[in-house]
């Protein structure tokens, strides 16, 4: 049976409800972005086609309405497939296809629940016209695409590795200042991380003894990768399918081409560099397996080809990119953003909000205190984590996991795509239903405090009430799904791939 007869095949069956469901959502998602979504300041397309009118006023009210009802047809349709993962009915064919179908309306729309687009053109464009984007801003290359530069970014160098640089320089070559167009050609270039981890997470979790259908919901079918990092056009897609297609190397003895797919990842954005030295302790036990070696010999030889493979790799793409290595200091202009998903900024906002009332307190010198602290954490906890979990493949992803968890709770500052980084590796590792509901729940909260535009309503109680009310409903949901079959059935059973 061909591709395309096996898809149309799905597409008629009763399995590919949610599928179609789902994709009713994504269109409603991309009919509403074009008055609600991150839109450009001045759009002539829209003016064009005499459609400005659903920016402002009424039009703005109807097009967030049609936008935020696509956001709940697709929650509750992937809820929906949450219930068939739990009582191990879902096949991995049909978590492929529905992503899919999910994901074809959006990619015509504009960009939701993020500007970051925007930024990323500008700094191609940077490179393009013979800037360093690690040491200018976009403010210091006047043209169109600055226009739509959130004005927090106009001044911050590029904080992305030179493999990321390269895909936005060239989509700027090959679109000019077009925005419109830039957006759905980057956008495209995510698709390959889309892809990779569609083939990576379900082989990682089989690796382990767990799931692929259940791992491929968890990480590709989540809301936060289809509407966040695809339909917001987020480079952590990339990264994501990059490190998950590395790491699922690896496990299958393929070390030297894993490797350099990881390098490549931290050249996306340097998280995936977390997993690096998790890895080597697997290269390292192949390495004792195959030829015998002591386990000190071995863990040598594995991290001599492992710093081997990063510097060349990267140093070719650094050439290629024709820059060096200032990125790494741009990481810090994520301070600039303050909102309640790490913990330091949460305990700060808290100390502000409750000491406020009793006496006087300086948030910002609270703030700088709280994330010393967190930078400590961090710190302490990473050659912890890579000491403790060394000893098995399941291990090294618990590892891997823990790792980019606390990252992403302790960093100065975090984003909603950001928990897609820990989602990746947990998505082989938390298929009970108790770590489903509790994805579920936490997915939804993440999903739903941010809005089209890409602000948040974090200091509005009403809409963290009303963000809170839905991850409950959507963990409730879950948790006390009916049915007589468990993950751990599933697992023992089959992969009906």
């Amino acid at each position: 049976m061909t591709s395309l007869t096996r898809l149309s095949a799905f597409s008629t069956s009763p399995e590919a409800r949610p599928a179609l469901l789902g994709f009713l959502g994504a269109v409603m998602i991309t009919t509403g972005g074009l008055g609600a979504g991150s839109t450009r300041l001045h759009d002539p397309l829209l003016e064009s086609l005499h459609l400005s009118w659903l920016r402002f006023g009424h039009g703005l009210v109807l097009s967030s309405i049609v936008l935020w009802g696509g956001v709940a047809v697709m929650l509750c349709t992937w809820l929906w497939l949450g219930r068939r993962v739990i009582d191990g009915s879902a096949r991995e064919y049909t978590m492929v296809a529905t992503t899919g179908f999910w994901l074809a309306p959006l990619l015509l729309s504009v960009p939701v629940f993020s500007r970051d687009t925007y930024s990323y053109l500008a700094q191609g464009a940077l490179l393009r016209d013979g800037l360093d984007p690690y040491a200018y801003g976009p403010v210091d290359n006047p043209n169109s695409l600055l226009d739509n530069v959130s004005p927090i970014w106009t001044t911050t160098t590029a904080p992305y590795g030179p493999a990321f640089i390269l895909v936005a320089k060239f989509v700027t070559m090959l679109v000019g200042d077009d925005v419109i167009a830039g957006t759905w050609v980057l956008r495209l270039c995510m698709l390959p991380g889309l892809v990779l981890l569609l083939w990576a997470a379900p082989r990682l979790a089989r690796h382990v003894g767990a799931n692929g259908a259940a791992a491929l919901w968890i990480c590709a079918l989540n809301p936060l990768v289809i509407i966040h990092l695809m339909g917001g056009v987020h480079n952590e897609m990339l990264m994501v399918g990059l490190m998950a297609a590395g790491i699922a190397l690896i496990f299958g003895r393929h070390p030297i081409a894993g490797n350099a797919l990881i390098v490549v990842a931290v050249a996306v954005k340097a998280t995936a560099g977390l997993a690096l030295p998790f890895m080597v302790w697997v290269w390292a036990r192949q390495l004792s397996e195959k030829r015998n070696l002591s386990p000190l010999r071995a863990f040598v030889a594995a991290t001599a080809g492992a710093v081997a493979i990063f510097v060349v790799v990267f140093a070719l793409l650094s050439w290629w990119a024709g820059v060096g290595l200032g990125w790494l200091t741009a990481l810090a202009g994520s301070v600039k953003i303050i909102n309640w998903l790490t913990v330091p900024t949460a305990v700060s906002n808290l100390i502000n909000a409750v000491g406020g009332l009793f006496f006087p307190v300086n948030f910002y010198a609270v703030l700088e205190v709280a994330r010393i602290i967190g930078i400590a954490i961090i710190a302490v906890s990473l050659p912890v984590l890579w000491w403790r979990f060394r000893h098995t493949d399941r291990q090294v992803l618990t590892g891997i996991a823990w790792a980019m968890l606390i990252v992403v709770l302790f960093v100065p500052a975090a984003l909603p795509w950001y928990y897609t980084w820990p989602l990746a590796i947990l998505s082989a590792l938390a298929q009970s239903r108790q770590a489903i509901a509790l994805i579920a729940g936490f997915s939804t909260w993440i999903m739903v405090i941010f809005k089209p535009d890409g602000s948040h309503g974090m200091y509005s109680w009403i809409h963290v009430l009303l963000a809170t009310v839905c991850a409950a409903v959507a963990w409730y949901s879950l948790y006390k799904q009916p049915g007589q079959y468990a993950i751990a059935w599933a697992r023992r059973t089959t992969s009906r791939a």
